[in-house]
């Protein structure tokens, strides 16, 4: 057992750590935090309705392949839980999957995607990478600080906005860029941000074309000046026998047969 003076230093050490800044371009803290609302002891469990979603999911995989559907459980709860994954819903997830929890946080902690600590109700990831950088992704970064109040891995005090700049989102063509929770507002400048922050304090958010983007500067997707040129027609994706893992498992080698491994 440590002494109550080993003790205190390792609080104090843990404490230091809790108030390091969350570092930029997308990189969070790979360890847990402990705080009163994510430790051992806090619950979690799928809903009803949201159970239904993860029998669907499992259902696309082999019995034996169960770890296969541990992103989009994660995915799952975390929207359940409100844009963040808790220590107990990673370990729903594992329990689900037929996985150690290790395993679980092993996947939480690698992408990006997943946030292991409370985020805003509008998650702003702000682009930093050359091509925003170049078009003015550091004056949009700017213009939400001086907006809002907060830093870079920053929440609001009202728990309405969390900010972070991040690596390439893949929306090169109509930078710079934000993504809010799951869509992409594009072709910004510092008056359209300003105009985006402010429906989002009235929760008036515009939505999204059927691209799932929105540029702000009136142009549809990253259509040129001459309009469409290709892609005319949306393209039939292969189809997928319902049946194909009707026996509930699949044999390893077989699988690395027809992926010609």
């Amino acid at each position: 057992m440590l002494s109550s003076r080993a003790s205190r230093s390792t609080l104090a050490a843990a404490k230091r750590i809790q108030q390091q800044s969350v570092r930029s371009l997308g990189t969070a803290k790979s360890f847990h935090l402990q705080s009163p609302q994510n430790n051992e002891e806090t619950y979690f469990d799928f809903t009803e309705e949201n159970y239904e979603r993860v029998n669907r999911v499992l259902r696309k995989y082999p019995d034996n392949y169960r770890q296969a559907a541990m992103i989009p459980l994660l995915d799952l709860a975390q929207r359940q839980n409100g844009g963040w994954l808790p220590l107990a819903a990673m370990d729903k997830v594992a329990q689900i999957c037929h996985v150690a929890p290790v395993r679980v946080y092993e996947v939480a902690s690698f992408y990006t995607m997943f946030n292991r600590t409370p985020v805003g109700k509008y998650f702003l990831q702000v682009c930093g990478t050359t091509p925003c950088m170049i078009c003015g992704s550091e004056e949009i970064m700017q213009t939400i600080q001086d907006h809002v109040g907060i830093k870079n891995g920053g929440t609001s005090e009202d728990g309405k906005f969390t900010l972070l700049e991040v690596e390439c989102l893949g929306a090169c063509a109509n930078a710079p860029m934000v993504q809010i929770n799951d869509d992409y507002y594009e072709c910004l400048s510092k008056e359209t941000m300003i105009e985006l922050l402010d429906l989002m304090k009235e929760d008036k958010l515009p939505p999204v074309g059927k691209w799932g983007s929105l540029p702000m500067n009136g142009q549809v997707s990253c259509e040129g000046p001459l309009g469409k040129t290709s892609l005319y027609k949306v393209p039939t994706p292969p189809k997928v026998a319902a049946d194909r893992f009707k026996e509930g498992k699949v044999d390893p080698a077989s699988v690395k047969k027809h992926m010609a491994y």
